[in-house]
């Protein structure tokens, strides 16, 4: 699938969980509606915009498991979190509670907003090693106080690529009267989704990733009793009594939705590639890279095998500090071009690695290679 992407093929890209990449065909789409935007851009913009993203919103439903009606599009996940975040209308006492996994920007939206309101921002450790859901639940819910009032969780964690059972967590919340907001920023197109039945409040996923649509393409999905009382980050035309969720969030001024446009075509792509097996291939691999990463630095995994998507995480050992993380991360691109994520996570440093359909073995290979001698394990 190599000469399928745009990447630069003098580099060993192992970094497609940061931004994703965008495969020819897609991209080509996504030219195309470009191009139509620009030969009449009143003609695009003021009466075909509203069919045409109904279409992809349909789509894309039905690849995710939503009803078109309960999704909008957004340009990435974090913006989503802020809509939802500054919509909830929090109030001093009470609690949004989280884990210490989450994606920094989303960290920072919650501890900002909790601050003005009075709202307390509740981190719930989850050591790794973990040995499973049942481990996870119990240290989640041992944090769930009277005062909670949502629940903030990824789906698939970003600093270290782990699988939280988020549907549990939501069936747990919903019975709890606790609101659920899930960052599945990694998820759609690396995970199966049926988000009708996972049964989150919100949860908002890039399709910019995974799914391999252009930048600047996410998805956020509401429960009908929430669709109301959400607020756009931009009040535009489309805020008005009894509109829709994707007419009183989508448009938010002039801008190009060709991103949006093309995610039926990223959908169509991975269809035509049978993803199911593509995305079981990378997941062997990332496994595959994981097990030997774990035993050149004698770390534990981080988490069960079930845990992992496509995406992998391991340890460098106590020695390796935090000052010393973007000095790796420099000279595996500069000295053996390899791009990857060098994370410190609490008070150790990991390295995670993304597999996707352009990766193979040896680029597995060549990371290894490449930290035996940039982070060498004696």
């Amino acid at each position: 699938m190599r000469d399928l992407f745009l990447l630069d093929p003098e580099v060993v890209f192992l970094n497609h969980g940061s931004f994703g990449a965008c495969p020819r065909p897609v991209f080509e789409a996504y030219q195309d509606w470009q191009r139509q935007l620009e030969r009449q851009p009143v003609e695009f913009l003021g009466r075909r915009i509203e069919g045409l993203l109904e279409k992809a919103r349909s789509d894309l439903g039905v690849f995710v498991g939503a009803k078109p009606e309960n999704l909008t599009f957004v340009h990435n996940a974090t913006g989503a979190i802020n809509m939802v975040a500054r919509s909830l209308n929090l109030r001093p006492g009470e609690e949004v509670l989280t884990t210490d996994h989450e994606y920094g920007a989303c960290d920072m939206t919650w501890d900002y907003l909790c601050a003005q309101s009075g709202a307390s921002y509740v981190r719930a450790s989850i050591p790794l090693p973990i040995s499973g859901d049942d481990e996870f639940l119990e240290r989640l819910w041992a944090a769930v106080t009277p005062r909670t009032r949502v629940i903030f969780i990824s789906h698939l964690t970003s600093p270290t690529g782990v699988i939280f059972p988020v549907k549990e967590v939501c069936r747990r919340a919903r019975e709890a009267g606790i609101v659920t907001v899930i960052d599945g920023a990694h998820a759609p197109g690396q995970l199966p989704l049926d988000l009708e039945t996972l049964g989150a409040d919100y949860y908002t996923g890039n399709l910019h990733k995974w799914l391999n649509a252009p930048k600047g393409s996410a998805l956020l999905y509401v429960r009908p009793e929430h669709q109301t009382s959400l607020i756009p980050l931009v009040i535009s035309w489309g805020f008005q009594p009894g509109a829709t969720l994707a007419a009183r969030t989508q448009w938010m001024g002039t801008e190009d939705p060709s991103a949006y446009l093309s995610v039926s075509a990223a959908i169509a792509f991975q269809n035509a590639h049978d993803w199911p097996s593509v995305r079981a291939r990378c997941h062997q691999l990332a496994v595959t890279w994981r097990d030997k990463g774990c035993a050149l630095y004698q770390q534990p995994p981080l988490a069960p095998e079930s845990w992992l998507g496509q995406m992998a995480a391991i340890r460098l050992p106590e020695r390796y500090t935090a000052d010393q993380a973007p000095e790796i991360k420099r000279r595996l691109y500069d000295e053996y071009r390899v791009e990857v994520p060098v994370i410190v996570w609490g008070d150790r440093v990991l390295v995670r690695a993304s597999f996707q359909g352009y990766n193979t073995a040896e680029d597995g290979e060549a990371l290894l290679q490449a930290l035996s001698s940039v982070a060498p394990k004696g």
